[in-house]
């Protein structure tokens, strides 16, 4: 089973290919052109995809598999039990990411933690429901915030290293908000699901992945491509 993974956001597409369960590559393309190159270089057998920017259509005639093919929405058959009041407005990479826990941890009550312009936390129980969770704003953004709804605050980068608690200069105080405000916050939902689930794992993905990764403690485990993993999941489970 070769399968062909495509996850195309507003600005890149990745994609992953996968023999069976098993992940043998991944990248980031630029544009269809360069997907339409991948596919017809290899012979893929199955394809699984979820698309924010791209109508899902005009990818399908780009390439073309002999299998299966499943484009993700909010009415594709779930192996999980979506609880979301308004499953049409919940991004196809928070369920995509769920559907990855779900296959890597089932039976199992997982925290989804996804790390990018903004950070999403979803919880899914050992029954396979998928409650939701919390949308806040990432790393970036809480730089350009501040910069942008304020007249003196510079732009400013996460610095490489771990600033102080109380920071010296503004440029240093900004830094230390974002970066030991960002991981309280993360710390405190982590404790509040923790709270409601002894068993409870908690899996990363997404850009900024690696800063809870360093920083956060406990039973966190970092998984890059559960994106790519949950998608795959719908190709080879029976729905």
């Amino acid at each position: 089973m070769h399968n062909l993974i495509i996850d195309i956001g507003n600005t890149s597409i990745k994609y992953g290919v996968f023999q069976g369960k098993e992940l043998k590559q991944k990248g980031i393309l630029p544009d269809l052109a360069a997907l339409e190159k991948l596919a017809a270089e290899n012979n893929f057998d199955n394809l699984a995809l979820s698309t924010v920017s791209t109508p899902a259509e005009e990818v399908l005639k780009t390439v073309a598999v002999p299998g299966k093919k499943v484009v993700l929405t909010h009415e594709t058959k779930l192996p999980i039990k979506n609880l979301y009041e308004t499953p049409e407005t919940l991004g196809k990479d928070r369920l995509a990411a769920v559907l990855g826990a779900a296959f890597l941890y089932p039976n199992t009550d997982c925290l989804v933690i996804d790390a990018g312009t903004c950070i999403t936390y979803d919880f899914l129980d050992a029954n396979g429901n998928y409650h939701g969770g919390l949308i806040t704003p990432g790393l970036n953004m809480k730089f350009r915030a501040m910069h942008t709804f304020t007249s003196r605050l510079p732009l400013l980068e996460q610095p490489s290293f771990a600033p102080e608690l109380s920071g010296k200069t503004t440029a240093q105080a900004m830094q230390s908000g974002v970066y030991n405000g960002t991981l309280a916050e993360a710390e405190g939902i982590i404790k509040r699901y923790e709270s409601q689930s002894e068993s409870l794992v908690t899996l990363l993905c997404g850009g900024d992945a690696a800063f809870f990764e360093t920083n956060l403690k406990g039973r966190i485990f970092a998984i890059p491509e559960l994106v790519l993993i949950g998608l795959n999941s719908l190709l080879i489970q029976d729905v």
